[in-house]
């Protein structure tokens, strides 16, 4: 019986995953994202057209993880410094289009669907969320996510994913369900969710914090990960066992931990869980679909979508010019916002659960959202020439969102000086690092400096490589290889590489790499340190400067027939002019 159990267990896994990953793909190369490939794979192998994994309800339950795991990273986004330098935008625009595009289509659904008012709520206060999954990748792969219209429209975004919280607070005070009538009353919850949030912020400052920092100086990456699930799973279980959200338990401890040294570490790990099981999150929606309700009521679906799509370009284009912007810029961010929004499933699912609307309903406005969001891509198109204009110089060099212009590897000595004097010109900078107490030391000092290992693709996207102008390896020792460098321009095209090299060897391996500067570490401080030597045996300044140009002169020489030759050995007859004991510097 546990063989057959196991074998059909791996025999669902490997179907859903099979068709998730061909669906995304195709869906991909059509420019319609990945949420709506999860969605039609789960449709297509479910049990109503296949018919090939079934019991879609015992795997949403795992699945669930993948929005509980979503939220955590939410609350990482949240460090205090973003919220402040974006609260008009989140605060002022984000809630105004929450509330406004919520109401308006709750009345669209309660005056033209004929249904109740606590049902219409529960319908409607979801389709005024947009797709976070599909929007963002549109705004990084257009060049605008930096910009000020990708800030107002990120801003939005991230309103509309804190929305979450009391969004799934209003349905469960709905709730028709007597299992949910049967718990605490709501001045006992409302205790409940205070205590939780204080006592998951005691144990971030006492108990998370201590404990990340001592992983960290044992160097353990797997125990980074081990730790991290455990802080979201244990944060999600106390708020389960208090009768409260989940996801409210995941996002709290994301934003105790927001901002702390750990942060692009802990998103890097999380990151690859979160997706898959978002992923799969989607695909069990996509079988739960009602494909029968559907078929039966294609125009109500048909028309709702375009109510929808309507509706919110309307409101949001009106909203953006109240927040004086131009009117393209307000028909763009209108038709980028449309759609509705992969949290959508998550609070129809709730409110399925109380008993507010039927499965039947959950599938069919699952469908509009679906249909929404397959159009975004095509609705951009269309409206390109109307909403489009010049990107201005303001705009171009308009302040950045949290990230950086610059992405300093490495805050030792080095790095520092680096750092700093790139600060002098206030251009902002991400520093990494894997020393725990150098990152505590620097904290003092008032720098924030994040704990990782820069040499990892996935820690540097977090620590906002994409948008980075440039990217300098400045950490001591030899680790920053050439396969490293090849690996960091090929994801990161746009970021100029600058690369600090240990000696000589590390440079010639560099030779024919994509780093825009390879600089050796003690080069210049040796030059240095020579001219103060003669200068100490009163030798005259110009014969210093001619002893430093010969040198210089040789030493180019002799570096340019090594790095033709490939060879350290190289270039022996200028090494015996210039200094017969060495050759690795």
């Amino acid at each position: 019986m546990e063989h057959a159990a196991t074998g059909s267990l791996l025999r669902d896994g490997v179907i859903l995953l099979g068709a998730g990953l061909g669906f995304v793909l195709l869906f991909r190369r059509l420019g319609l994202g990945a949420t709506l490939g999860y969605l039609v794979a789960g449709a297509v192998v479910g049990p109503q057209i296949l018919g090939l994994v079934g019991d879609a309800e015992s795997k949403l339950g795992v699945a669930e993880l993948g929005i509980t795991l979503l939220l955590f990273v939410v609350g990482l986004e949240l460090n205090p410094s973003r919220l402040w330098r974006l609260k008009e935008d989140i605060f002022g625009l984000g809630l105004l289009q929450v509330v406004a595009c919520g109401i308006a289509i709750t009345a669209i659904v309660a005056l033209f669907a004929h249904f109740s008012i606590p049902a219409a709520f529960a319908l409607g206060l979801p389709l005024a969320l947009s797709s976070t999954a599909q929007v963002l990748p549109m705004l990084q792969s257009s060049g605008r996510l930096r910009t000020p219209f990708g800030e107002r429209a990120f801003s939005i975004l991230l309103f509309q994913d804190l929305s979450i919280i009391p969004l799934i607070t209003i349905i469960a005070a709905m709730s028709r369900n007597p299992a949910d009538a049967g718990g605490p009353p709501g001045w006992m919850l409302v205790l409940y969710t205070v205590a939780a949030i204080a006592g998951l912020i005691a144990a971030g400052r006492f108990i998370l914090r201590p404990l990340f920092r001592g992983i960290g100086n044992m160097g353990e990456r797997e125990m980074f990960v081990f730790a991290a699930l455990f802080t979201v799973i244990a944060s999600a279980a106390l708020m389960e066992a208090l009768g409260l959200s989940t996801a409210l338990g995941a996002f709290i401890a994301g934003v105790m931990l927001a901002d702390s040294p750990y942060r692009h570490e802990l998103e890097a790990d999380v990151d690859p869980f979160r997706s898959i099981l978002l992923g799969l999150f989607f695909l069990t929606i996509g079988m739960m679909l009602n494909l029968t309700a559907i078929a039966e009521r294609p125009l109500f679906v048909l028309s709702m979508a375009l109510a929808l799509i309507a509706t919110k370009t309307l409101v949001i284009f009106l909203i953006g010019l109240a927040f004086r912007m131009s009117w393209r810029s307000a028909l763009a961010l209108g038709v980028l916002l449309s759609q509705g929004g992969e949290f959508g499933f998550v609070l129809f699912a709730q409110a399925t659960g109380a008993n507010l609307i039927a499965p039947e309903a959950a599938s069919l406005f699952g469908a509009i959202i679906t249909l929404s969001m397959a159009t975004t891509p095509f609705l951009m198109s269309l409206t390109r020439r109307f909403r489009e204009q010049p990107i201005v110089q303001s705009e171009r060099e308009g302040p950045k969102a949290d990230g950086a212009n610059a992405v300093i590897v490495g805050y030792g000595r080095f790095g520092q000086t680096v750092g700093q004097m790139l600060l002098t010109q206030d251009i902002p900078v991400t520093l990494i690092d894997t020393d725990i107490e150098m990152i505590d030391i620097a904290g003092e000092f008032g720098a924030k400096v994040y704990y990782g290992d820069g040499t990892r693709l996935d820690l540097l996207r977090q620590a906002g490589a994409a948008e980075a102008e440039m990217i300098l390896f400045c950490a001591d020792g030899d680790q920053v290889t050439a396969e490293v460098i090849e690996s960091v321009h090929e994801a990161f095209p746009n970021a100029a590489i600058y690369v600090r090299a240990f000696d000589r060897r590390a440079l010639i391996r560099m030779k024919n790499g994509p780093a825009n500067l390879v600089v050796r570490e003690v080069l210049e401080s040796a030059v240095k340190m020579a001219r103060a030597a003669m200068e100490g045996l009163g030798i005259d300044r110009a014969d210093i400067d001619r002893a430093e140009d010969m040198y210089r002169a040789r030493d180019k020489e002799r570096l340019r027939i090594q790095l033709e030759a490939n060879d350290i050995r190289a270039a022996r007859a200028l090494v015996a002019e210039q200094q017969p004991w060495g050759n690795d510097r």
